[in-house]
Formats: C-alpha cells, structure tokens, sequence
C-alpha cells in the first residue's frame, strides 16, 4: 500500500470482552469466523484481532498468559480460514510470538514498540509486517499535536531500523484516541492531527488511521454510545482519506469500503489539479 496504490482497509475484531464497542466483539468461534469472512468478502485486505483492549479509558489489563492464550486461539481459527493475512492488535511480546506462531503476518503495536523491550526484535526476527503507532505512554511533549505525533512516530520507526525491521513492511499510525493529556480537549486534539495529516508524509511510509467509532466522534456529536457513531466515523474516515491516509481501521468494513472510494476520488482529481 502507498501513494498510487488504492486505500485499503482493515477489519478490526475483538475477542476481548473489555472493548468499548460491543459490536467488534467475537466471543464464540462461530462468531468470530462468520465476522471475519464478511470482512474479507466485503473488501478488508486484512484482519486486525485484538484480545485486550488498548482503548486508554478502558481499564481493560489483564495477564501476559491470558492474553496470549486468547489471542493465540483467535488467530489460529482465522489463519487458516481467511484469504487475507490476520494481523495482531498487541504491544506484548508473549501474546505476539503465541499470534506469529498461530499464522499472524502482521504485528500491529498500539504503542509504537515502546511496550516491551523485545517487540522491535521479535518483529525483525519474524520478518512480518509492522504497523507503529503514536502514543503518548512513556513520552512526554505538549506542543503542535502533529509535530508531537511525529516525533514519537520517527522514535519508532529508529527504534525498528535499529532492530533491522525492513521499512517496506512499516506502517505508520498518528493514535487517534490515544492522546488524553496534552493541555486540550482530546477531541480538539484529534481533529487537528486529521486536519494536518498530510504533515505525516515526510516519515515516508504509508499511513493508517483508526477513527471507527471512537470517543472523539461522541464528544464531537454528543453520541455516548459507540454503537451511533457510524455516521460521524465515516465522516472522519473520508477526512482521513483526503488527507492523505493510505489504510483505514474499522469495525465496520463495507461502509468504510464505500466512503474511502469516493473520498479517494475526489483526492485523486484534487492532486491532479
């Protein structure tokens, strides 16, 4: 994926009963296999499965060994089902060598590989694909929010090279939702990393928003509950498109589809005149 290339979308699924939206979550294989495949069948390039939440808000932590149990299990039905590569949504080393070990091809680390000290080189050893994502866990910095995105995203992606990650197989995240203390409103700090993110493109790889049925969405439209912020998020996922983002994370996949191509369309006829 990259620039020239159509947007592409990923399927988020959860197995993890602590998540926000009640509607990611696939607590049964029956469930989570019937999800997936409509996924895929609806135009997802991959599966995105997380078995805790990483939502800042959400008081979700449990043990390493729990995790990776659930995770392990969760990619192991899919790997072998699904067309599409499975991606895992973990930052911890023994759920993602239990998910690499099950099938998955792609890591996707919420905290840049700043999490565990092994990540970046469980990572290079298995020569998968890597999604980095900002977060303010660890760093401080207040200030322009996409300079403040950008500096923990180039730490991340030095911490890959130094690791011996191949950049090819790095994609960038700016962590919608996961910027709560920065001396705003996180809902007015969100909106300003999608309004600048074409101010991401120096890092030079491609990147991926998550804004599906996020908290900024309900400030933003007085939604409380996650289930009625499908229209706000495919607002923000065309924002997204527009300004640049080449993947879009989403719990709701053939919506999203719909929504990146014609806000893709429109971006195209922009950057040709």
């Amino acid at each position: 994926m990259g620039d020239g290339l159509p947007v592409a979308v990923a399927g988020a699924l959860n197995v993890s009963p602590e998540s926000f939206y009640r509607g990611s979550i696939a607590d049964h294989t029956e469930t989570l296999l019937r999800a997936a495949h409509a996924m895929s069948k609806a135009g997802a390039v991959l599966v995105d499965v997380g078995a805790m939440s990483t939502a800042p808000y959400v008081q979700g932590k449990i043990t390493e060994s729990e995790e990776a149990d659930r995770l392990g299990r969760a990619v192991d039905q899919l790997a072998h089902e699904l067309e599409v590569p499975v991606s895992a949504d973990t930052s911890r080393c023994v759920p993602a060598r239990a998910a690499l070990e099950a099938g998955a091809r792609i890591i996707n680390d919420v905290t840049g590989l700043n999490g565990d000290p092994g990540m970046a080189d469980l990572v290079a050893r298995a020569g998968v694909g890597l999604i980095v994502m900002a977060s303010e866990r660890g760093h401080e910095g207040r200030g322009d929010a996409v300079a403040v995105v950008a500096s923990h995203l180039q730490r991340s992606l030095d911490l890959a090279r130094r690791a011996g990650i191949d950049p090819s197989m790095i994609v960038v995240d700016p962590g919608i939702g996961f910027f709560r203390n920065q001396g705003m409103p996180w809902y007015e700090w969100d909106c300003a990393i999608l309004a600048g993110l074409d101010r991401l493109r120096h890092l030079g790889r491609p990147l991926c928003v998550g804004v599906s049925r996020k908290s900024f969405i309900g400030a933003l439209a007085g939604v409380d509950d996650p289930g009625g912020r499908l229209p706000g998020s495919l607002a923000a996922t065309a924002v997204a498109v527009l300004g640049g983002a080449q993947l879009i994370r989403t719990h709701d996949v053939e919506e999203t589809v719909q929504a990146g191509k014609v806000a893709e369309a429109i971006r195209r006829i922009r950057e040709r005149t």
